[in-house]
């Protein structure tokens, strides 16, 4: 049993709960809890696991088995306390690999439907949106290099698993990969106020990448430069925006609903 936090392996753990250069440098993060320590198994990229004393013996079904093919080390309460990330652990952390994508095999997929974030700091914005990506079907999610880490324990919690079946990239030259969406014939859209058509007006199923930028500014004028149409979800009363993640949700929702009826054309 690991009862000291000068112990190596605890030593890591907490960096990589709270280093994002350290999590990149090392390819690895951390998932808490039954439910995504198994997610990481299913996808192959689960390392090791490690119990809560008080809690051994006590694990939920889906974690027992895992027991007998990965290993793992039981923490002391006092010293998984200073690993995890919640107030109330659930007893069980997941050592986990990165899974990894290529810019060429997000663009091999046929969908042709993309979630570009610009600039996107709030770590519950980026958990929300990688959800609704998968759940409205997108080919994937492109940040900018400034974006929040998706591998935030914040961000992995909130994404409930969708962080290993979401393909994403993190680019180091947005604007460079924004030409690239076009010239593969991919349309480029951003939410504005003004000089714009209501968001379920245009023709998503050709190809369409939606925009959504920083919580406080919005998207950035060299990426605004690059966009093909500016679309406007209409609102009531004295808003002047509605959150990232729920103008993200309702684009994407749109998208995934034409491209189901042409399915059925």
């Amino acid at each position: 049993m690991i009862s000291s936090n000068s112990n190596p392996q605890i030593k890591q753990l907490i960096k990589l709960q709270n280093k994002s250069r350290y999590r990149k440098q090392e390819g690895l993060f951390l998932v808490e809890g039954s439910k995504l320590v198994a997610e990481a198994a299913v996808h192959g990229c689960l390392q090791k696991i490690y119990l809560m004393e008080s809690r051994e013996g006590r694990e939920e079904e889906r974690v027992k088995p895992l027991l007998e093919q990965y290993p793992y080390e039981i923490v002391s309460d006092e010293v998984f306390l200073q690993i995890s990330d919640t107030i109330t652990p659930q007893g069980v952390i997941g050592l986990v690999t990165m899974p990894k994508y290529s810019w060429e095999s997000l663009l091999e997929g046929e969908r042709k439907q993309f979630v570009v974030l610009d600039d996107l700091r709030d770590p519950g914005n980026l958990g929300t949106i990688m959800r609704t990506a998968e759940g409205a079907g997108m080919s994937g999610v492109i940040l900018s290099k400034e974006s929040v880490d998706l591998f935030n324990p914040k961000v992995v919690r909130s994404t409930m698993g969708s962080i290993f079946r979401v393909p994403y990239y993190y680019s180091d030259d947005l604007v460079q990969v924004l030409q690239q969406l076009k010239e593969q014939g991919i349309t480029l859209y951003a939410t504005a106020m003004e000089g714009s058509v209501v968001y379920d007006q245009p023709d998503y199923t050709t190809g369409a990448a939606v925009i959504i930028g920083n919580e406080a500014n919005g998207v950035s004028d060299k990426v605004f430069a690059q966009v093909d149409k500016r679309i406007r979800i209409p609102m009531e009363g004295q808003l002047e925006s509605l959150n990232a993640a729920v103008s993200c949700a309702i684009v994407t929702y749109e998208m995934a609903r034409q491209r189901r009826n042409s399915l059925l054309d």
